[in-house]
């Protein structure tokens, strides 16, 4: 079904870079009525469906193109809803679809260089593939926000606008604020070439509180002893070493090393490298997992694939980089992923995506009372060191932190041994 609406799309004009759009509309539409028990071809589900989005302060722009989503799907099945011509987003698609055709599409098509320049500027200062799909999707949403204003004519009060309505229409959390002036403010400077100045009179959406969740030591061997190889393995660097999991995943094996016992982290969150201590308890698996690692190494250079994915500056550098036992991953994905461009075969590391799940699955059988993810085990490291009395700036060293008021959140987390604790007048 989705091949024929992606078909109905580009038969009806819309633009190829709005379909994911159009399909996510649709996708929610279709949960919406399985929710209330709707018939999704039943004409009638759709004002309701328009209205919760107006009950979810979904801005006008999103309303329109979920209600042209819809229509665009009961095309498919000949659908004609009597109420059409009548209801109110009716004129809002009519609306647009003029907009679009005559010129709209137009401002539209200057867009599309801007993200390409985008792109650019980010792959050259190295910021991660997450870094530069959580920019690029905050200009896109500024994009929509503005209905494609021309990128030439935009200035700080689009931005002040944008922000605002983030914080009290959309109510975003406050870190969702930052992040996106952070990517604004990198798309001004360095893709249009232009200075914000200062950034005056935007509602700022209210920071709450965060203490994070710990795990017991018991209650993280109860999770461990749940997982499997190489899931176990992985929890135990996160909580063992205090990594970030996209840190942990892109482990090598010259990452390691085994005469020191140290493990270092290179181009960790901001670009930054650190050295942390590896547990002695788990060394023997370490050195196992080496073994895994080196009988795959030698399977690959047997079946003469192109080796693991590399970096591109070292891999202009050294071209068989690649195919070097010393950058192997340390958890090598189960399969190998065809690349079509040079048409070859490379070797990932192990998804993300495939630890969390693992560990939610682990954590929901060893019933914890707690909700706890691949971070939480980072969480713990921190807080378990703070509570066995090791310095402040050292854990702060340890986990990369640029900032000591990041790390001093942990000090909610374990009950203090100076101060006289605190009891409840009934337990005196």
């Amino acid at each position: 079904m989705l091949k024929q609406f992606d078909e109905r799309l580009t038969v009806r004009n819309i633009s190829p870079d709005l379909h994911g759009f159009y399909r996510k509309w649709l996708r929610f539409y279709l949960d919406f009525c399985t929710k209330y028990r709707k018939d999704p071809r039943n004409s009638d589900s759709l004002p309701d469906f328009i209205n919760k989005l107006r009950e979810k302060n979904q801005p006008e722009p999103f309303q329109k193109q979920a209600y042209h989503s819809v229509l665009v799907y009961y095309d498919l099945y000949a659908i004609r809803p009597g109420w059409l011509e009548n209801h109110p987003a009716a004129d809002l698609v009519r609306e647009q679809a003029a907009a679009y055709s005559s010129g709209n599409r137009r401002l539209h098509d200057a867009w599309e260089p801007i993200y390409g320049k985008l792109g650019n500027e980010i792959k050259v200062r190295h910021y991660s593939p997450k870094t530069h799909k959580a920019y690029r999707n905050w200009v896109r949403k500024f994009q929509q926000f503005l209905k494609n204003k021309s990128p030439d004519a935009l200035d700080v009060e689009d931005v002040k606008s944008f922000l605002t309505y983030l914080a009290v229409d959309q109510k975003v959390a406050a870190s969702s604020q930052n992040q996106a002036f952070n990517s604004l403010l990198f798309f001004f400077r360095h893709v249009l070439g232009k200075e914000f100045g200062k950034v005056d009179g935007v509602v700022r959406a209210k920071r709450k509180p965060y203490i994070p969740v710990v795990l017991s030591r018991s209650e993280i061997d109860r999770v461990i002893g749940k997982l499997r190889y190489p899931y176990s393995l992985v929890v135990k660097l996160l909580y063992g070493c205090g990594l970030r999991l996209a840190e942990c995943m892109n482990i090598r094996i010259n990452n390691f090393n085994i005469d020191m016992g140290v493990l270092t982290i290179h181009d960790g969150k901001g670009k930054k490298d650190r050295t942390v201590p590896l547990p002695l308890t788990i060394m023997p698996e370490i050195n196992r997992q080496f073994e895994i690692v080196r009988e795959i190494h030698r399977q690959d250079l047997e079946e003469e694939t192109a080796g693991v994915f590399m970096f591109e500056s070292i891999e202009k550098k050294y071209k068989n980089a690649g195919r070097e036992f010393h950058w192997q991953w340390f958890f090598p994905a189960k399969e190998l992923t065809w690349v079509p461009e040079p048409g070859e075969y490379r070797r990932a590391h192990l998804h993300d995506r495939h630890v969390q799940r693992a560990i939610k699955s682990a954590v929901n059988r060893a019933q914890l009372a707690k909700r706890a993810t691949a971070h939480t085990f980072r969480h713990s490291f921190a807080s378990h060191l703070l509570q066995a009395n090791y310095d402040i700036r050292t854990i702060q060293e340890l986990l990369g932190h640029s900032d000591l008021r990041t790390t001093m959140i942990y000090t909610h987390t374990v009950r203090s041994k100076t101060i006289k604790e605190t009891k409840s007048p009934l337990d005196f």
